[in-house]
């Protein structure tokens, strides 16, 4: 397995324990982290550390094609009966290239969003990859249209997910307590420097009008330092704001409201029903240069995605509001916040149609499902 992020990390980790579930013997190594190693896997490198995206992604090149080098050697010495690549195709394309040549079946968990932008790069999955297990519905149809034999298996993120989130954690809440907000920084190092800054603008806002409030930030082993950095000198100047190390089904559960990054966290804080703003910081140079033309969705957060496809497909649904891309004034971000806080009837709206689209999606079994169709590449490059 070849992983390149915290999220990958995590998924990778729950199918590693479905696959010894399914076969107790199976060997599994690769490149990846703490997570799968804690699942049994051998970590030849930890790849997860400093994940990026942008400048610092493209910069990581360098890295990976060291990795490639190596991981070369290791099929030529101990060649696998599958490789499976999760999520980050950017780095995983590379691995599905060298497997491939050497007659080694790939299998990528968590299809590419080619349907959001460089679907350029379809003939390349064809290509390089033998089977993709999909964990949004609509991805099955639009790969196998495309020509990619494709599966849906069901998000991971409910195999992870508390089954007993619908249990309200306080007694009393907003607008009978002062409101709780979530900061969330994202996954990535270079999310939280990019985002988390402006996030605490918000706050300062919204803490001038509510000054009862009080802030949780969820982090992770790469985001911590980050956050840690910029959120000590306002605990000591008394900001009631705590963060907390992996602590993020604790923690958003307890949220009225949760200004995140896009991505996956957004449908995670959807699992619980908390209602959200959705921001992801860019500079206007680097979205006016190339990501306004390249990214061909009209909407970023996932909830929102999701909603539009259980839709018409067409006519963009935003479940919840999105800033993305976000740059210049902070200030309408915080407006927004302040708006659903004098408001809470807007609050609970939102969190009622965000468990309704949950309920669609709340399908345990993705791990499972992937494992089984990684058996079944497994016999099958056995027996040819």
């Amino acid at each position: 397995m070849t992983v390149a992020e915290v999220s990958g990390d995590k998924h990778a980790a729950q199918l590693i324990r479905s696959l010894k579930q399914l076969d107790p013997s199976i060997v599994v190594e690769g490149l990846g982290g703490p997570e799968m190693a804690a699942a049994g896997a051998t970590i030849h490198r930890n790849t997860v550390q400093d994940a990026a995206m942008g400048l610092r992604g493209a910069l990581r090149a360098v890295e990976v094609m060291n990795l490639l080098r190596w991981t070369k050697a290791r099929f030529d010495e101990t060649r696998p009966d599958l490789l499976i690549g999760v999520d980050s195709p950017s780095m995983n394309f590379h691995f599905a290239k060298a497997a491939r040549s050497r007659g080694i079946p790939v299998l990528q968990y968590v299809a590419p969003q080619l349907w959001a932008w460089a679907a350029w790069r379809m003939n390349k999955l064809r290509r390089r990859v033998d089977q993709v297990a999909c964990i949004l519905p609509f991805e099955q149809e639009y790969f196998r249209s495309h020509g990619v034999k494709a599966t849906f298996v069901g998000h991971p993120l409910f195999d992870a997910l508390p089954t007993n989130r619908d249990e309200d954690l306080r007694t009393e809440r907003f607008p009978a307590q002062p409101p709780v907000i979530g900061l969330l920084p994202g996954s990535r190092r270079s999310e939280a420097v990019q985002n988390f800054p402006h996030l605490l603008d918000v706050a300062k806002v919204i803490r001038t009008e509510f000054p009862g409030v009080t802030f949780l930030v969820p982090t992770t082993p790469a985001t911590h330092p980050v956050v840690d950095e910029l959120v000590r000198p306002r605990i000591e100047a008394g900001w009631p704001i705590t963060i907390g190390l992996d602590r993020f089904d604790d923690m958003v559960p307890r949220c009225d409201l949760c200004l995140t990054v896009s991505g996956t966290a957004t449908l995670h804080v959807a699992g619980f029903g908390v209602p959200m703003i959705v921001v992801y910081r860019v500079s206007p140079l680097t979205w006016n240069a190339g990501g306004r033309w390249l990214i061909r969705t009209r909407t970023f957060a996932l909830v929102n995605l999701l909603a539009q496809q259980s839709g018409d497909g067409q006519t963009p649904h935003h479940l919840v509001p999105e800033f993305v891309p976000w740059y210049g004034s902070t200030r309408p971000v915080a407006d927004l916040a302040l708006d659903y806080l004098r408001h809470p009837q807007k609050l609970d709206e939102q969190s009622q149609q965000l468990r309704q689209l949950v309920r669609s999606l709340d399908h345990p079994g993705a791990s499972l499902n992937t494992a089984k169709l990684a058996m079944e590449m497994m016999n099958g490059s056995r027996s040819s």
